[in-house]
Parts: structure tokens; C-alpha cells; sequence
């Protein structure tokens, strides 16, 4: 986002939050929106849950759509990618019996087992 889309998305971040939770919470999802913070790069919604990628594109939509957010300059959402992160969520970030950190690849390729 932008920086005038960050300051427009912050000033009703309550509403918001509860609007997401409504979105979530209609179409029988198990994650719900606990805070919202913005940095210099964005706005980060933090949920009580790890979203999956249908989640994640619900809450994309209900940004998107938002009066006063130009929908252009807002990204896909994404889970964060830090080394504490991955640890938090019990995904291990070097693999085991080796010393080589893990790939999107090695990711992918466990996941379709």
C-alpha cells in the first residue's frame, strides 16, 4: 500500500477489523482478525490463527473494496517469512540432519504427500 492507503485504512482500522472478523466469520472460518498495525511498507493483520490462502484472499477482497483504498496499490497478503515466525508455527527452517535452510520447492513437494 501506499502511504495515503495505509493513513486512510488506519483511521477506521476498528470497523475494519470488525468487518473482516464478519467476512471470516460468514463463511465458517476458524481465523479471526486480533489487531491491525501499519508500517512504512503497509498494514499488517495479525489473526489468532495461521490464514490459509482462501483466508488471505477473503481479507484481500475486503480491502480491496473499501471505499476510500485505491485497489490498485494494494498487494496480495502474504504470511510473514522471518526465521522466528516459521519457529512459532513449528516450521522448520533448517533442515533436518542437514545444513541447508528450507525452500519453497521442499515446501511444495512435502505438502502434495
Amino acid at each position: 500500500m501506499n502511504s495515503e492507503n495505509i493513513k486512510n485504512f488506519m483511521k477506521n482500522m476498528n470497523t475494519y477489523i470488525t468487518n473482516i472478523n464478519r467476512v471470516l466469520n460468514n463463511i465458517k472460518s476458524d481465523i479471526a482478525a486480533d489487531f491491525i498495525q501499519s508500517d512504512n511498507k503497509g498494514v499488517i493483520i495479525t489473526t489468532n490463527k495461521v490464514a490459509d490462502i482462501f483466508n488471505l484472499q477473503i481479507i484481500e477482497r475486503y480491502v480491496k473494496n473499501i471505499n476510500n483504498i485505491e485497489s490498485n496499490q494494494v498487494e496480495a497478503p502474504r504470511l510473514p517469512q522471518s526465521k522466528s515466525y516459521l519457529k512459532i508455527i513449528i516450521i522448520p527452517y533448517i533442515l533436518e540432519d542437514a545444513n541447508s535452510p528450507i525452500t519453497a520447492d521442499i515446501v511444495k513437494k512435502n505438502h502434495q504427500r
